[in-house]
């Protein structure tokens, strides 16, 4: 079976979205979870959340950005690539 790196990191990149979103809206929920038990509170968890969520957003918003901001490399680029590559390993094989 052919390695195919474009499966794994597209695999990569998803699992990264996921992360991005989850990690803040956890963190921040468990957070305000334990200020109400202190506090003998009850919104600070729903307040939290709203924070987590909105900063898992900016977190994948950037990451998006990040992703865009590269030039697309298809398949047909790396073909081109990899034939100049060859053609230019031959011509110094004969000099």
């Amino acid at each position: 079976m052919k390695f195919n790196r474009n499966v794994y990191h597209s695999l990569m990149m998803i699992s990264q979205f996921g992360i991005n979103m989850l990690v803040p809206i956890f963190l921040c929920s468990f957070i305000g979870i334990e200020i109400d038990k202190r506090c003998g509170t009850s919104f600070w968890v729903v307040v939290l959340f709203f924070i987590g969520a909105a900063a898992g957003f900016r977190n994948v918003f950037r990451f998006a950005r990040k992703i865009y901001e590269r030039p697309a490399e298809t398949r047909k680029h790396r073909k081109v690539e990899q034939k100049e590559v060859q053609h230019g390993k031959r011509q110094e094989d004969k000099n």
